[in-house]
């Protein structure tokens, strides 16, 4: 082999291994950048009930302990502590979500998604076709795929997705997820905007 076939070997050798350092480097930096979330304070807790009157907030909850589920009720518009087997409707674990009915649930509650249609689009939502648990404390299907994930930042970015939900009682809501990080950006503190319909009805117009 002559010396110049050894000297473009080596050249192009080198090239490679500058390449790849450099993919190395491109993908370590952005790995470490992490872009800017919305972040959230968890919201304080209620008591009253919202009755027969529509009721729409944003509510943020703090589920950032992977041990525990935290319970929430529509019709108080509010996280619950311990509640009874039907006075709660969804409950966050991190990034785990399951409603209220199915398989081992004593409620009703279920979810269906509204696929191409805006929060402030949504004036009603349908009476039937809600997916419920399969077994007790299972990840509700529908919820389960709420976010989209990034391999380089590690950050979780909520799905532009309407979801309705039947409560734990057979009422209706809207809801939308808005985010997932409790103020220092960390994880856990999912925060969604609703439009609850306490009268029983399925019209969630928004104001």
């Amino acid at each position: 082999m002559s010396r110049f076939s050894f000297l473009l070997r080596d050249r192009i050798a080198t090239a490679v291994i500058v390449l790849i350092m450099v993919c190395a480097v491109v993908f370590i930096w952005t790995s470490l950048e992490r872009p800017e979330v919305p972040t959230f304070t968890p919201t304080v807790a209620a008591t009253a009930e919202v009755g027969t009157e529509q009721d729409a907030r944003t509510v943020t909850v703090d589920a950032s302990d992977s041990e525990v589920w935290r319970f929430f009720d529509f019709s108080r518009g509010s996280v619950v502590e311990a509640p009874g087997e039907e006075e709660w409707d969804i409950a966050f674990r991190r990034f785990q979500i399951i409603a209220n009915g199915g398989r081992g649930m004593e409620g009703q509650a279920g979810a269906t998604s509204l696929e191409d249609m805006t929060f402030e689009s949504v004036s009603s939502v349908p009476e039937t076709g809600y997916v419920v648990a399969e077994r007790r404390d299972s990840v509700n299907a529908v919820l389960e795929d709420w976010y989209d994930y990034s391999f380089t930042s590690h950050v979780l970015s909520p799905k532009p997705i309407v979801y309705a939900i039947r409560t734990a009682d057979g009422r209706y809501a809207k809801l939308e997820i808005l985010g997932y990080y409790c103020v220092g950006v960390l994880p856990g503190c999912t925060t969604f905007r609703y439009v609850y319909q306490g009268g029983g009805g399925v019209d969630v117009i928004s104001n």
